[in-house]
């Protein structure tokens, strides 16, 4: 591989512009819908190419020094995330009459800014960068620091974190249990970067074995983990079973004001109502998915009625609407992204709303100056919605306790916080039909299978155009519906894990093994290893 490491070291120009861009797209491959891990292999071995090569003349400053490895890392994050965001546009696209001049922003825009954060990685990197095993160690480094920046910076968004790429199936993610997605995202670049050694020599032998045992080593824990440790507890005959309703609506017949809210609703109901399969059990617990009303449910007592003659009275209704706060005379109400729990007789025993809102989707960052410029959320809702302080806890009265997740909420580990401990399962509302068939539904699954993993719960999911799922502990699928299907499924609810576990504990694991690399790299650089 000496050639062509060459070759890549010393491309230069245009051709060296495009190869960054493309080592970046070509990692995607390893995200959903796709799977194939092995692309990350490509990916960050021609990224380590190319930071070789990415040097400054003799005697620069030190901004001309890390300069060209910043320009390459963002080069290569572009590439990354154009090809894994691209269909962000596609939500813009629904209403293209108002939006369509914002579609450049969302494909090109929001990777631009995205890709700063490789472009950082790749300047941590450099820093640390030395000839042989120590530049592997600090290209990890890098993007397990900056991805978790990432996760957080103006209210963060880690989708698509580099760790996803080596988590495709059950058997690879349970390693997230342990050192959460920070970890992984850490280990997964020191083992996709390590194949770089064999264009270079300098410490390839020791790099590569290294790397095989680390990857060894999540295969063999996902492995005892899937067969060896304790399985979740088995439903009983007297488990309660959960209906997922999934309307499948069209977002652009849910956005038209024209539209027959009634028969959405009606749609819902008789989802809700049908009788279960093969003559199985009725179900306990209902959910519909995120803003399943097309109306403010405490502005329609008639709904509340409709929503009791059609469960028994044992039944509960979990649902996703809109609430409205008065806010006094004179005072525009304040509305929130919420979720319902609706007894039999039509009563509300239980809300939480939604803490965490998209930017421009739910709310404005800086409301009062883009305003000016015509910008406006893509969600019609007059001021935009209001975040909740803090989430509460869902106290089913059948005793069950869920942890409700309103929509890509479910993407930040961080955020798996406060009561969560006390929960039965993670509880997931939303309404991926924004983004029409493209891979952002299944990247956005596979990102909340991976919360279920990290925090030994199952998970409830209800996705208005799918992927609504009965998910275990172990991020394996019970049951579910797939993307764009009509219908419902029903499944026992089998209760908790044998392996809850803390943020705290996988915090402290990932930020140990960020330390050890970074130690790594630095008597690397001191000349050590």
């Amino acid at each position: 591989m000496e050639w062509l490491a060459d070759r890549v070291i010393l491309v230069w120009g245009l051709r060296r512009v495009a190869l960054a861009i493309l080592a970046g797209a070509i990692g995607v491959l390893a995200l959903p819908p796709f799977g194939f891990f092995a692309a990350m292999f490509v990916s960050f071995t021609l990224l380590v190419w190319l930071l070789d090569g990415a040097a400054a003349s003799p005697g620069s400053g030190l901004f001309r020094r890390l300069w060209p490895a910043f320009l390459t890392g963002w080069l290569f994050g572009f590439g990354y995330f154009v090809a894994g965001l691209w269909w962000l546009g596609h939500a813009l696209m629904i209403d293209a009459e108002e939006f369509a001049w914002a579609l450049p922003f969302a494909i090109f825009g929001l990777p631009a800014f995205l890709a700063i954060f490789y472009g950082l990685a790749c300047v941590v990197a450099r820093l640390l960068w030395s000839d042989g095993l120590g530049r592997i160690a600090a290209l990890a480094v890098g993007f397990g620091a900056l991805e978790w920046l990432r996760s957080v910076v103006l209210t963060g968004f880690p989708w698509n974190a580099v760790g996803y790429g080596a988590m495709p199936v059950p058997l690879m993610m349970q390693s997230a249990h342990v050192i959460g997605l920070a970890g992984v995202t850490t280990l997964a670049v020191f083992v996709f970067a390590a194949p770089a050694l064999l264009g270079t020599k300098q410490g390839a032998k020791l790099g590569v074995s290294v790397a095989a045992l680390l990857f060894l080593a999540h295969l063999g824990y996902g492995a005892y983990a899937l067969y060896l440790t304790p399985a979740p507890q088995p439903a009983s005959a007297k488990a309660p079973v959960v209906r997922l309703v999934q309307p499948s609506i069209d977002q652009m017949e849910k956005m038209d004001s024209d539209a027959d809210r009634a028969a959405i609703f009606e749609r819902h109901l008789q989802l809700s109502k049908e009788p279960p399969a093969n003559g199985a059990k009725r179900p306990d617990i209902i959910v519909w998915p995120e803003t399943s009303l097309p109306f403010i449910l405490t502005e329609n007592r008639d709904a509340l009625a409709r929503i009791a003659e059609t469960l028994d009275d044992d039944q509960i209704l979990i649902t996703g609407a809109v609430r409205a706060e008065d806010m006094g005379p004179g005072n525009p109400p304040r509305y929130y992204n919420s979720v319902y729990v609706i007894d039999g007789r039509g009563q509300i025993v239980a809300a939480s709303d939604k803490v965490h809102l998209v930017p421009f989707g739910e709310y404005v960052p800086f409301e009062d100056l883009l305003m000016q410029f015509g910008v406006q959320n893509v969600v019609e809702m007059p001021g935009g919605f209001s975040a909740a302080a803090s989430r509460s806890l869902l106290n089913l009265p059948d005793g069950l306790k869920l942890y409700p997740l309103i929509c890509y909420e479910i993407i930040f580990p961080d955020e798996m916080t406060g009561d969560i401990g006390n929960a039965n399962a993670i509880l997931n509302l939303t309404n991926d039909a924004w983004f029409g068939s493209t891979p952002g539904p299944f990247q956005h699954f596979q990102q909340a299978r991976v919360r279920a993993v990290e925090t030994g719960l199952p998970l409830i999911r209800s996705a208005n155009s799918g992927i609504s799922a009965v998910v275990d502990s172990h991020g394996r699928v019970v049951t579910g519906l797939g993307l764009n299907d009509q219908g419902f499924i029903d499944a026992p609810f089998g209760g908790v894990s044998a392996r809850p576990a803390g943020s705290w504990m996988r915090q402290m694991y990932s930020g140990l093994l960020l330390g050890l690399l970074a130690f790594v790299a630095l008597f690397s650089r001191m000349g050590f290893i």
